[in-house]
Protein backbone atom coordinates (compact mmCIF):
# COMPACT_ATOMS: atom_id res chain seq x y z
CA UNK A 1 0.00 0.00 0.00
CA UNK A 2 1.72 3.47 -0.84
CA UNK A 3 2.06 5.86 2.39
CA UNK A 4 -0.66 8.72 2.71
CA UNK A 5 0.75 11.94 1.67
CA UNK A 6 1.66 14.17 4.56
CA UNK A 7 -1.24 16.44 5.70
CA UNK A 8 -0.23 20.56 5.41
CA UNK A 9 1.83 21.14 8.65
CA UNK A 10 2.81 18.04 9.61
CA UNK A 11 6.50 17.10 9.69
CA UNK A 12 7.49 13.48 8.81
CA UNK A 13 9.58 11.43 12.27
CA UNK A 14 13.84 12.48 11.90
CA UNK A 15 15.36 9.96 10.45
CA UNK A 16 18.06 10.68 13.18
CA UNK A 17 18.19 10.41 17.17
CA UNK A 18 20.07 13.60 18.26
CA UNK A 19 23.61 11.97 20.01
CA UNK A 20 23.32 11.07 23.66
CA UNK A 21 24.80 13.07 26.28
CA UNK A 22 27.67 11.48 27.35
CA UNK A 23 28.98 11.56 23.44
CA UNK A 24 28.22 15.37 23.31
CA UNK A 25 30.07 16.25 26.24
CA UNK A 26 33.01 13.51 25.43
CA UNK A 27 33.04 16.01 22.14
CA UNK A 28 33.36 19.16 24.26
CA UNK A 29 35.98 17.91 26.18
CA UNK A 30 38.22 16.86 24.00
CA UNK A 31 37.56 20.04 21.97
CA UNK A 32 38.83 22.06 24.99
CA UNK A 33 41.47 19.88 25.55
CA UNK A 34 43.03 20.91 22.28
CA UNK A 35 42.10 24.46 21.73
CA UNK A 36 42.77 25.84 25.71
CA UNK A 37 46.73 25.64 25.14
CA UNK A 38 46.11 27.30 21.83
CA UNK A 39 44.42 29.98 23.47
CA UNK A 40 47.12 30.36 26.08
CA UNK A 41 49.53 30.07 23.30
CA UNK A 42 47.94 32.99 21.33
CA UNK A 43 47.56 35.10 25.14
CA UNK A 44 50.99 34.56 25.69
CA UNK A 45 52.12 35.90 22.88
CA UNK A 46 50.26 38.66 22.83
CA UNK A 47 51.23 39.58 26.15
CA UNK A 48 54.14 42.07 27.43
CA UNK A 49 54.02 40.74 30.87
CA UNK A 50 52.60 37.20 32.54
CA UNK A 51 54.04 36.11 35.63
CA UNK A 52 52.49 34.67 38.57
CA UNK A 53 49.18 36.35 38.12
CA UNK A 54 46.21 34.79 36.31
CA UNK A 55 45.56 37.23 33.36
CA UNK A 56 48.77 39.17 31.52
CA UNK A 57 49.61 42.65 32.67
CA UNK A 58 48.89 43.72 29.53
CA UNK A 59 48.41 42.66 25.63
CA UNK A 60 50.34 44.05 22.84
CA UNK A 61 51.28 43.61 19.48
CA UNK A 62 54.95 44.17 19.69
CA UNK A 63 56.08 40.51 19.93
CA UNK A 64 54.50 39.94 16.49
CA UNK A 65 55.98 43.10 14.85
CA UNK A 66 59.52 42.15 16.58
CA UNK A 67 59.11 38.76 14.27
CA UNK A 68 57.86 39.99 11.32
CA UNK A 69 60.69 42.24 11.10
CA UNK A 70 62.93 39.99 12.00
CA UNK A 71 65.44 39.59 8.37
CA UNK A 72 66.66 36.40 10.14
CA UNK A 73 63.04 35.09 10.25
CA UNK A 74 61.91 36.36 7.16
CA UNK A 75 65.22 34.49 5.16
CA UNK A 76 63.99 31.42 6.90
CA UNK A 77 60.36 31.69 5.78
CA UNK A 78 61.53 32.33 2.34
CA UNK A 79 63.79 29.59 2.13
CA UNK A 80 61.19 26.92 3.56
CA UNK A 81 58.96 28.82 0.67
CA UNK A 82 61.36 28.45 -1.88
CA UNK A 83 62.26 24.73 -1.28
CA UNK A 84 58.58 23.29 -0.42
CA UNK A 85 57.36 25.22 -4.06
CA UNK A 86 60.27 23.25 -5.79
CA UNK A 87 59.23 20.16 -4.51
CA UNK A 88 55.55 20.81 -5.41
CA UNK A 89 56.51 21.77 -9.11
CA UNK A 90 58.74 18.13 -8.91
CA UNK A 91 56.44 16.56 -7.41
CA UNK A 92 53.92 17.94 -10.44
CA UNK A 93 55.68 17.18 -13.29
CA UNK A 94 56.81 13.75 -12.07
CA UNK A 95 53.54 11.97 -10.36
CA UNK A 96 51.00 13.67 -13.03
CA UNK A 97 51.56 11.86 -15.89
CA UNK A 98 52.93 8.69 -13.79
CA UNK A 99 49.83 8.74 -12.04
CA UNK A 100 47.93 8.57 -15.65
CA UNK A 101 50.60 6.72 -17.53
CA UNK A 102 49.64 4.10 -14.60
CA UNK A 103 45.78 4.12 -14.60
CA UNK A 104 45.40 4.06 -18.30
CA UNK A 105 48.30 2.07 -20.06
CA UNK A 106 49.14 -0.24 -16.63
CA UNK A 107 46.44 -0.15 -14.16
CA UNK A 108 47.98 -3.35 -12.58
CA UNK A 109 51.06 -1.53 -11.05
CA UNK A 110 48.43 0.73 -9.02
CA UNK A 111 48.60 -2.10 -5.99
CA UNK A 112 52.62 -2.00 -6.24
CA UNK A 113 52.64 1.90 -6.23
CA UNK A 114 50.63 1.54 -3.50
CA UNK A 115 53.28 -0.79 -1.41
CA UNK A 116 56.17 1.86 -2.72
CA UNK A 117 54.50 4.88 -1.41
CA UNK A 118 54.41 3.13 1.75
CA UNK A 119 58.27 3.40 2.28
CA UNK A 120 59.39 6.69 3.37
CA UNK A 121 56.96 5.67 5.93
CA UNK A 122 58.82 2.70 7.01
CA UNK A 123 62.19 4.32 6.74
CA UNK A 124 62.38 6.81 10.06
CA UNK A 125 64.18 10.45 8.69
CA UNK A 126 66.84 9.96 11.12
CA UNK A 127 67.83 6.63 9.13
CA UNK A 128 67.67 8.21 6.19
CA UNK A 129 69.57 11.37 6.84
CA UNK A 130 72.28 8.90 8.00
CA UNK A 131 72.87 7.54 4.73
CA UNK A 132 72.32 10.59 2.64
CA UNK A 133 74.95 12.35 4.32
CA UNK A 134 77.32 9.30 3.97
CA UNK A 135 76.66 9.67 0.57
CA UNK A 136 76.22 13.20 0.12
CA UNK A 137 78.21 14.74 1.90
CA UNK A 138 80.80 16.61 -0.69
CA UNK A 139 78.13 17.65 -2.68
CA UNK A 140 74.61 18.19 -2.09
CA UNK A 141 74.95 18.33 1.72
CA UNK A 142 73.73 21.83 3.01
CA UNK A 143 72.16 22.98 -0.43
CA UNK A 144 68.22 22.99 -0.70
CA UNK A 145 68.59 20.41 -3.83
CA UNK A 146 68.31 18.15 -1.01
CA UNK A 147 66.31 19.03 0.85
CA UNK A 148 63.85 18.77 -2.21
CA UNK A 149 64.87 15.45 -3.12
CA UNK A 150 64.00 14.29 0.68
CA UNK A 151 61.09 16.62 0.76
CA UNK A 152 59.88 14.55 -2.55
CA UNK A 153 59.42 11.37 -0.58
CA UNK A 154 57.47 12.80 2.00
CA UNK A 155 55.10 14.37 -0.60
CA UNK A 156 54.86 11.41 -2.39
CA UNK A 157 52.18 9.23 -0.63
CA UNK A 158 49.70 11.82 -0.52
CA UNK A 159 49.84 13.51 -3.95
CA UNK A 160 49.57 10.25 -5.28
CA UNK A 161 46.74 8.66 -3.33
CA UNK A 162 45.08 11.82 -4.26
CA UNK A 163 45.55 12.13 -7.80
CA UNK A 164 44.49 7.84 -7.93
CA UNK A 165 41.28 8.67 -6.00
CA UNK A 166 40.83 11.49 -8.28
CA UNK A 167 41.21 9.14 -11.60
CA UNK A 168 39.12 6.49 -9.96
CA UNK A 169 36.47 8.60 -9.39
CA UNK A 170 35.82 9.55 -13.06
CA UNK A 171 35.68 7.42 -16.69
CA UNK A 172 39.39 7.72 -18.04
CA UNK A 173 38.54 5.29 -20.69
CA UNK A 174 35.82 6.23 -21.78
CA UNK A 175 37.14 10.12 -21.93
CA UNK A 176 40.15 8.66 -23.71
CA UNK A 177 38.12 6.31 -26.16
CA UNK A 178 35.58 9.59 -26.89
CA UNK A 179 39.17 12.07 -27.25
CA UNK A 180 41.02 9.47 -29.71
CA UNK A 181 37.43 9.19 -31.95
CA UNK A 182 37.11 13.15 -32.53
CA UNK A 183 40.74 13.18 -33.56
CA UNK A 184 42.71 13.95 -30.57
CA UNK A 185 46.31 12.00 -29.33
CA UNK A 186 47.08 10.44 -26.11
CA UNK A 187 48.91 13.56 -24.57
CA UNK A 188 46.78 15.86 -26.06
CA UNK A 189 43.63 13.73 -24.64
CA UNK A 190 45.54 13.83 -21.43
CA UNK A 191 46.44 17.33 -21.03
CA UNK A 192 42.98 18.79 -22.62
CA UNK A 193 40.62 16.44 -21.35
CA UNK A 194 41.43 14.58 -18.30
CA UNK A 195 44.14 16.89 -16.42
CA UNK A 196 40.52 19.46 -16.11
CA UNK A 197 39.48 16.46 -14.14
CA UNK A 198 42.46 16.62 -11.76
CA UNK A 199 42.35 19.91 -11.07
CA UNK A 200 40.53 19.65 -7.47
CA UNK A 201 42.67 16.44 -6.67
CA UNK A 202 45.84 18.35 -7.35
CA UNK A 203 45.28 21.52 -6.20
CA UNK A 204 44.43 19.12 -2.43
CA UNK A 205 47.05 17.50 -2.78
CA UNK A 206 49.39 20.47 -3.54
CA UNK A 207 47.76 22.84 -0.34
CA UNK A 208 48.25 19.65 2.26
CA UNK A 209 51.98 18.85 1.01
CA UNK A 210 52.55 22.22 1.35
CA UNK A 211 51.39 22.43 4.88
CA UNK A 212 53.23 19.30 6.07
CA UNK A 213 56.19 19.93 4.36
CA UNK A 214 56.58 23.65 6.28
CA UNK A 215 56.55 21.25 9.29
CA UNK A 216 59.21 19.14 8.76
CA UNK A 217 62.23 19.40 10.61
CA UNK A 218 64.43 16.30 10.96
CA UNK A 219 65.83 16.23 6.85
CA UNK A 220 66.11 20.46 7.34
CA UNK A 221 68.36 20.10 10.66
CA UNK A 222 70.15 17.17 10.23
CA UNK A 223 70.84 17.84 6.00
CA UNK A 224 71.38 21.47 5.67
CA UNK A 225 71.06 23.00 9.54
CA UNK A 226 72.22 26.95 9.95
CA UNK A 227 73.89 26.44 6.14
CA UNK A 228 70.24 26.96 4.98
CA UNK A 229 68.17 27.99 7.73
CA UNK A 230 64.58 27.13 7.10
CA UNK A 231 61.06 28.18 9.17
CA UNK A 232 61.63 24.99 11.80
CA UNK A 233 65.27 25.01 11.83
CA UNK A 234 65.01 28.39 12.86
CA UNK A 235 62.29 27.94 15.11
CA UNK A 236 64.58 25.57 16.99
CA UNK A 237 67.27 27.75 17.19
CA UNK A 238 65.42 30.64 18.54
CA UNK A 239 63.85 28.33 21.93
CA UNK A 240 65.77 29.78 24.05
CA UNK A 241 65.03 33.72 23.13
CA UNK A 242 61.80 35.37 25.34
CA UNK A 243 58.81 32.83 25.26
CA UNK A 244 56.52 35.56 24.28
CA UNK A 245 58.76 35.96 20.96
CA UNK A 246 58.48 32.25 20.35
CA UNK A 247 54.75 32.36 20.95
CA UNK A 248 54.53 34.66 18.19
CA UNK A 249 55.95 32.62 15.99
CA UNK A 250 54.38 29.31 16.95
CA UNK A 251 50.99 30.92 16.05
CA UNK A 252 52.25 32.61 12.96
CA UNK A 253 53.41 28.87 11.83
CA UNK A 254 50.18 27.42 12.83
CA UNK A 255 47.67 30.01 11.72
CA UNK A 256 49.54 29.89 8.12
CA UNK A 257 48.80 26.11 8.16
CA UNK A 258 45.28 26.65 9.11
CA UNK A 259 44.85 28.72 6.10
CA UNK A 260 46.71 25.55 4.20
CA UNK A 261 44.68 23.25 5.34
CA UNK A 262 41.30 25.19 4.88
CA UNK A 263 41.87 25.88 1.57
CA UNK A 264 43.06 22.30 0.77
CA UNK A 265 39.75 21.18 2.17
CA UNK A 266 38.33 23.89 0.02
CA UNK A 267 39.53 22.85 -3.08
CA UNK A 268 38.98 19.21 -2.24
CA UNK A 269 34.78 19.85 -1.88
Amino acid sequence: MANAPLSHGARPHALTTPAPRWARTSLWALTAVLVLPLLATLVYSLSTRWGATLLPDDLTLAWYGKLWSDPRFLAAFGRSLLVCFGTLALGTLVLVPLVLVIFYHAPRLDPWMNLLILVPFAVPPVVSSVGLLQIYADTLVGTPWILIGTWFTIMLPFMYRALANNLQAIPLKDLMDAAHLLGASTPVAFVQVVLPCLRKGLLSALFLSLSFLLGEFVFANMLVGTRYETLQVYLYNMRSTSGHFTSALVMSYFLLTLVLTWAANRFSR
